[in-house]
């Protein structure tokens, strides 16, 4: 009864294609649609729980980002474009998608290598507690967290040491987010968010003002990574740490920018993300050295993911049906996720433009996947560097 009821309701109100989705989700797993349910409240949720208004700023500057969901040819050839409007596609880009990864991932919008038997949510804090463990991180250590986003990184690590950690996010709305959520966790004392270029770290920090720094996957949308590690360095102490995870192509397994496919992939994941270009590992090690920096260590942190007792790191990007966040990650969750920011934009509930951004995270979420599973790319190729 329950199920002819379901699939009346569901030819009624759905194309075919999608109601014969749902109805198989159903029939291999009747617990899923209490999890589609679930989702589907927590996405209403996350639009309605903002008591921050985002500026009402025309998104000019990803126009053409938001345009290459299709990601043809002709868009691919704008590397150098993406790299001088770095400063408004990066603030504009994460206008549009903060909601988005919080809905997706949590407050920590990164990777991180992960073991069986280890949820999602332990590795991340474990990627990120490696990270203090690596800067010898203590209650009387000052440090800067370069590329914040809302600050769940900062706020984990500063839970896990004591220490004082200051983020640095060039998106005032992130400011905003991160901020509140310190106040409402209790750690406002030890950590809060402030809005900056890290290319320009040196207009809102004095010379020598942290004693360690460090980037989880930010420093990717830097066009220049020299200029960037330069900032670093100038706001550390000397002889100060810095370590971080970047986005790298893997050249060392097999990337050939001369591959039609392989560059495919990668200006994929560029467009996708808001990123001028993807980087080496020895582009990084290099763009450190230049910068000032002694590079104590450097390699990728997933290079073992494909041993018996790690998962891959871009699992969780082709999702579950055992979990909510597992559900919203599926194919089928991002499908309805998808529906669910047509049906709310149309309403206007979600911002215009709700809609292109769901399309362009489907697309790129793809091509993480296919370049994690072709070992083209990383998102945490780790480093730490001490300042000359």
């Amino acid at each position: 009864m329950i199920t002819d009821t379901l699939s009346s309701y569901l030819n009624h109100y759905l194309p075919e294609p999608v109601s014969s989705t749902f109805k198989d989700l159903y029939a291999s797993n009747p617990t899923s649609l209490v999890v589609l349910l679930l989702s589907s409240l927590l996405l209403i949720f996350q639009l309605f729980h903002r008591p921050i208004s985002k500026s009402d700023r025309s998104f000019n500057s990803v126009t053409t980002l938001l345009n290459r969901g299709e990601k043809t040819n002709d868009d691919i050839d704008e590397t150098v474009k993406r790299a001088d409007e770095y400063k408004d596609m990066v603030s504009s880009f994460y206008d549009l998608v903060t909601d988005f990864y919080e809905y997706g991932w949590g407050q920590s919008f990164h990777f991180a290598p992960r073991f069986t038997h280890e949820t999602f949510v332990e590795s991340i804090y474990r990627a990120e507690h490696f990270l203090a463990l690596k800067l010898g991180l203590t209650s009387s250590s000052k440090v800067v967290d370069v590329g914040c986003g809302v600050g769940g990184p900062m706020r984990n690590i500063a839970r896990f040491s004591g220490a004082d950690v200051t983020g640095v996010t060039i998106n005032e709305y992130q400011v905003k987010v991160g901020n509140r959520y310190c106040k409402e966790q209790g750690v406002d004392k030890l950590c809060r968010s402030t809005q900056g270029d890290f290319q320009h770290l040196d207009q809102k920090f004095s010379p020598s003002t942290f004693d360690a720094a460090y980037q989880i996957e930010a420093t990717c949308h830097s066009p220049n990574k020299t200029d960037t590690f330069t900032q670093v360095a100038t706001v550390l102490k000397s002889g100060g740490l810095f370590a971080g995870y970047e986005w790298v192509v893997l050249p060392e397994n097999g990337y050939d920018s001369s591959n039609t496919e392989h560059v495919r992939i990668k200006e994929g994941i560029e467009v996708g993300n808001g990123l001028p270009t993807l980087a080496t590992g020895e582009q990084v090690k290099e763009a450190l050295e230049n910068a000032g920096f002694e590079v104590l260590e450097a390699f990728d942190a997933n290079r073992g993911q494909f041993d018996s007792n790690q998962i891959p790191w871009y699992q969780t990007l082709k999702g579950n049906y055992s979990s909510l966040t597992g559900f919203r990650m599926s194919h089928v969750g991002r499908i309805f996720t998808h529906l669910m920011c047509t049906t709310l934009e149309a309403l206007r509930i979600a911002p215009k433009g709700t809609v292109r951004v769901s399309s362009l995270l489907n697309a790129t979420a793809l091509d993480l996947v296919e370049g994690g599973e072709k070992q083209l790319f990383t998102p945490s190729y780790y480093f730490l560097a001490r300042k000359r």
